[in-house]
């Protein structure tokens, strides 16, 4: 019984943490108003459109920001730690649930960047790669983020030290929400 409560557990964990992951990603997207017609922009929009289109009639946007998106992705990880909780027959109490749903979805957003930044050192360090339709997203999501580390970080002579600054920071910041959401996480 037990294979098939970790083969339970596996499948819950990743499939919705894939698909929070997309909806995060599409939100982050949109707010640095990404190229939508980038083919993989064009594939989270089909994957998230059954639920964040008709969750858009309930929450709509404010500004730049997706609101449904949020909220939704904060759903799919409050019914994952429910689903994950009930699994383990873990007993929880719904306030610390609450609480530590909104870490991990902190701590998605965090390493969406944090990801983000690793693709653009690994493809600066290979060369070129003229053509790839990740590269121009990530650019975009990731630009916003640097811009004030290239404010007093400079170029030292080829190299750009600002991704390893801004992902230096981020990891702090992991520690930090960590630290705020210890108890439960």
């Amino acid at each position: 019984m037990s294979v098939m409560l970790d083969i339970g557990v596996f499948l819950v964990q990743t499939i919705l943490s894939l698909y929070t992951s997309a909806i995060i990603l599409r939100f982050l997207l949109g707010y640095a108003r990404a190229d939508f017609y980038n083919p993989l922009s064009q594939f989270l929009v089909k994957i998230t459109n059954p639920v964040l289109v008709p969750a858009r009639r309930f929450l709509p946007s404010i500004g730049k920001l997706d609101t449904s998106a949020v909220a939704v992705a904060y759903i799919i990880i409050l019914i994952k730690g429910i689903l994950l909780n009930s699994m383990m027959s873990a007993g929880f109490s719904i306030v610390s649930l609450l609480f530590m749903s909104v870490g991990e979805l902190i701590s998605s957003v965090i390493w969406m960047y944090i990801i983000g930044l690793l693709i653009m050192a690994v493809i600066s360090w290979i060369g070129s790669a003229q053509g790839n339709p990740v590269l121009p997203l990530i650019n975009s999501l990731t630009a916003p983020l640097l811009a004030p580390f290239r404010k007093f970080i400079p170029p030292v002579g080829m190299m750009d030290l600002t991704p390893m600054a801004a992902m230096l920071a981020l990891y702090i910041l992991l520690i930090v929400v960590k630290g705020i959401f210890h108890p439960v996480f």
